[in-house]
């Protein structure tokens, strides 16, 4: 269940499912964990950005990974970002140990230098340990550091347990068209490439090389059927099914409620009992939900996984 540079398909971000005093819902975890393995996802994601997990204490942390861990039947990567190398270090070891697949680091937002990034992550693989398969997170939107094709290709080849990148820059598909290029030229090793934004623009990140997505949109079995589609040369079936479905994906990456979005709609697919947030959060008010409901109809004429039962009302 290692990863390794073979590593495809769709890794669903996994969102912390909260009860509505903020206390972790176990039964929602089970039930979000079953799910993604049987929507077709070929991994999960724990702790992500998008996981709430800077709210979340160390103890938490570990029994929620550990938990998603040892129920889940596809492998599971885990986000072990920290301010400092010994948090780092100490939840790498032990979400290891209990059957991880491996671990994702992102650069800390003070970075600013070429030299000073590719230092961080030489130090954050000492600390973790050069056994451990990790992904290299290139989030420049929200964390702020700027990684160019060269910075990412001199981090790769310095590290040979950097077995994925997750690619989330915007916009960003020349930038896998670099890479794959390095690649084709012998300057880079073969490594999975995963994307993320929510997957507002898999479908020509598919067709610039990329082997699948890493991220959190609330039908992931949407996106895997995007990933298969495309891996199958099924090009205009691929861009129909995104298409479709491309209205809400727009909504829910809106900055500050995208993540109260997700929650709502998979809360409305009955994978969460709830979409509470740990404070501090975002709570969706009544005209936001019904335009929520009103895009879920639009992308119902065409999948059939929105025609979700009418909301109750009083």
């Amino acid at each position: 269940m290692k990863l390794t540079p073979e590593a495809n398909g769709v890794y669903a971000i996994a969102p912390t499912p909260f009860n509505a005093d903020g206390s972790v819902d176990e039964t929602s975890l089970d039930r979000m964990t079953d799910f993604y393995a049987e929507a077709g996802c070929t991994g999960i994601t724990v702790l992500g950005i998008m996981g709430e997990a800077p709210k979340l204490d160390a103890e938490e942390a570990l029994k929620i990974a550990t938990r998603v861990i040892r129920r889940s039947k596809i492998p599971i990567v885990i986000g072990v970002s920290a301010p400092g190398f010994a948090a780092m270090k100490s939840l790498t070891h032990q979400v290891m140990a209990a059957g991880a697949a491996g671990v994702m680091i992102a650069p800390t937002p003070s970075l600013r230098t070429d030299d000073q990034i590719v230092a961080y992550f030489r130090q954050a693989v000492e600390a973790i340990g050069e056994g451990v398969p990790w992904v290299l997170q290139d989030y420049p939107l929200t964390l702020s550091v700027v990684m160019t094709p060269n910075v990412i290709r001199r981090i790769i080849v310095e590290n040979p347990s950097c077995v994925m990148l997750k690619h989330e820059d915007w916009p960003g598909l020349e930038k896998i068209s670099t890479l794959r290029g390095f690649q084709k030229d012998g300057s880079l090793r073969p490594i999975s490439i995963l994307c993320g934004n929510g997957g507002l623009f898999l479908d020509f990140e598919m067709e610039r090389g990329v082997d699948g997505a890493m991220t959190g949109y609330a039908f992931p079995d949407m996106l895997a059927d995007v990933v298969s589609l495309s891996q199958k040369g099924r090009r205009d079936a691929a861009h129909d099914l995104f298409d479709a479905h491309l209205p809400l994906m727009r909504y829910e990456q809106q900055q500050g409620i995208g993540l109260a979005v997700r929650k709502y709609v998979m809360m409305r697919r009955g994978i969460l009992s709830s979409d509470a947030q740990r404070k501090p959060g975002t709570a969706l008010t009544v005209t936001a939900k019904s335009e929520i409901e009103f895009l879920l109809s639009r992308v119902a004429r065409h999948d059939p996984r929105a025609n979700l039962a009418p909301v109750k009302t009083a």
